[in-house]
C-alpha cells in the first residue's frame, strides 16, 4: 500500500460523523472495526474502550481538515504535527502479495503496526497519510463539503484544485440550490422595476400639481 493511501482512513474515521445533523455513526465494535478496510489484523483487537478513543481521535482529525479548509494550513501542520509525534510510526519495506509481470515482489512503503492498541493504530496511519499527501499535494487539497448542511472530508485529487464538495451527490445539490436561488432573483426583478416605475409615476403625478 503506497502511503499517501493511508490518508483515505482519515477522511473515513472524520466522516463517520455528520456535526450539522447532530450524527454519530460510531456506534459499535464493528463499526469501528470496518473503518480498518484492508488492514484487518489491526481491526481484532478493536474493544468497546476503542468507541471513546476513535471519537477523540476523529475531532483531531476534522480539526485538520477544517484549519486547511479555512486557510490556516500553519494550523493544519501544527495539529498534524501533534498527531504524529503522540503516534508514531514505524515505516517498512513490503512485497507481501503483490508480485510484477516477471513474478518478483513490488517493493512499497508500508507502515508497521506496534501501537499498545487499534486506537493508537489507527491514528497512527491517519496522521502519516494525511502527512504525505499534505506534503506531497498541499494544504489546500484537505478540504470540507461546502454543501450545507454536509461537512464530509475529501481530499482533492483535481489537477486544478477545483474540487469544493465531497462527492457527486453533494455537488449536484448545491448546483441545483444555486440554480432556483438565480431563479428566485429573476422572478424578483421585474416586480422590482414595476414598483420603481410605478413609484416614480406617482410622484411624477404629485410634482405636476
Amino acid at each position: 500500500m503506497e502511503l499517501a493511501s493511508y490518508s483515505d482512513y482519515a477522511v473515513r474515521l472524520v466522516n463517520t460523523e455528520e456535526p450539522a445533523r447532530g450524527r454519530d455513526g460510531l456506534t459499535s465494535v464493528e463499526v469501528v472495526k470496518e473503518l480498518f478496510g484492508a488492514a484487518s489484523q489491526m481491526a481484532r483487537r478493536v474493544t468497546e474502550a476503542d468507541l471513546t478513543r476513535f471519537r477523540t481521535i476523529r475531532a483531531r482529525l476534522r480539526a485538520v481538515f477544517t484549519a486547511a479548509d479555512e486557510g490556516d494550513h500553519t494550523g493544519a501542520v501544527d495539529l498534524l504535527n501533534s498527531l504524529l509525534l503522540e503516534f508514531p510510526v514505524s515505516p517498512q519495506i513490503s512485497g507481501h502479495d503483490t508480485l510484477d509481470e516477471e513474478g518478483r515482489p513490488r517493493w512499497h512503503m508500508h507502515l508497521a503496526d506496534h501501537s499498545s492498541n487499534a486506537t493508537a493504530g489507527y491514528a497512527a496511519i491517519s496522521a502519516m497519510g494525511l502527512a504525505f499527501h499534505l506534503t506531497e499535494f498541499g494544504a489546500d487539497r484537505l478540504g470540507l463539503c461546502q454543501a450545507p448542511p454536509c461537512r464530509n472530508a475529501y481530499l482533492d485529487t483535481s489537477t486544478n484544485r477545483s474540487r469544493r464538495y465531497c462527492s457527486d451527490r453533494c455537488a449536484t445539490r448545491a448546483n441545483v440550490a444555486a440554480y432556483r436561488a438565480r431563479k428566485r432573483l429573476e422572478a424578483e426583478r421585474p416586480d422590482r422595476t414595476g414598483r420603481t416605475a410605478e413609484n416614480s409615476q406617482e410622484s411624477t403625478t404629485a410634482a405636476d400639481r
